[in-house]
């Protein structure tokens, strides 16, 4: 990978940290999703219409259909990471949806994309992986909870393996440029939310007052960080990119402690160390 690629996808990984932490706190439903999506739609489409002009890039049927899709599931994407934190810790859903979604990207760029890293990047990427689940492990009471809350990061992470192979394929394959990708699959995000948003719009409004700070501040990062990733996408194969995300549960962990007061310092070292050590092995692959 260049070093152009890496420090896109190491500064989209502590933007990422940042947005789920707000998330986290949040911890809202449909009405807090369907705000996010709005509010980003609002904030990001004079920019996108900005460059569409200037730049004038090649935005096919295709790449539309491809957004539309990638809309669908990051609905998913959304959705069940938000279940999680509404039941569980940061510390505990976000390892397991950062974790096991780039795994199974690895595993799908390699079947579908026809991708072929090296040795030494897979050995990089089966480090970061191993990082998330010490992450994930622990001393607490293993009891429904916590069981909900994993299985909520699971289910997350199935979705993040699906939007990676998929976006990775839009703007790395098909070519899509990935500002204008972005802002259509968020607006089709909006409006597959509208009619969920509109039967709860006491919800809505409660969250609005409750969480303003919060909805702002994730339309903000969350598209910020993804643009990030969508860039490194188009000259980095997806096998290499999706793992090298993980070094956000290094940033979130740090987050987690500062604002959340999470405990483990041990084990998280010990990930932590894993983790450098992956993303330095990736980067020589």
């Amino acid at each position: 990978m260049s070093a152009l690629a890496i420090a896109l996808v190491l500064t989209s990984a502590l933007v990422h940290a940042s947005w789920n932490l707000l998330a986290k706190r949040a911890a809202g439903g449909v009405g807090f999703l369907w705000l996010v999506a709005t509010v980003t739609v609002a904030l990001y489409a004079p920019i996108t219409v900005a460059f569409v002009v200037i730049a004038q890039p090649a935005f096919t049927v295709a790449h539309l259909g491809l957004a539309v899709g990638s809309a669908f599931i990051h609905v998913g994407y959304f959705g069940f990471l938000q279940r999680g934190y509404g039941v569980g810790d940061l510390s505990v859903v976000y390892p397991m949806a950062r974790g096991s979604g780039p795994a199974l990207a690895t595993v799908l760029a390699i079947v579908l994309l026809g991708e072929r890293p090296g040795m030494v990047a897979l050995a990089g990427g089966a480090l970061v992986v191993i990082g998330v689940i010490v992450l994930s492990g622990g001393s607490d009471r293993f009891d429904a909870t916590r069981k909900a809350a994993i299985g909520y990061g699971l289910l997350t992470g199935l979705f993040i393996g699906g939007y990676t192979v998929w976006d990775g394929y839009a703007v790395g394959h098909a070519g899509a440029s990935p500002l204008p990708f972005l802002a259509v699959a968020e607006a089709g995000r909006a409006l597959l939310l509208t009619p969920a948003a509109l039967r709860q719009r006491a919800t809505v409004r409660a969250t609005w007052m409750r969480h303003r700070t919060e909805v702002i501040g994730v339309a903000l990062l969350s598209p910020f960080a993804y643009l990030l990733v969508l860039s490194a996408l188009q000259f980095a194969p997806v096998s290499l990119v999706a793992p090298m995300r993980e070094i956000s549960i290094l940033f979130a962990t740090l987050l987690g402690a500062r604002f959340l007061a999470e405990r483990g310092t041990r084990r998280r070292s010990i990930a932590a160390l894993a983790m450098v050590i992956g993303v330095a092995l990736l980067a020589l692959g």
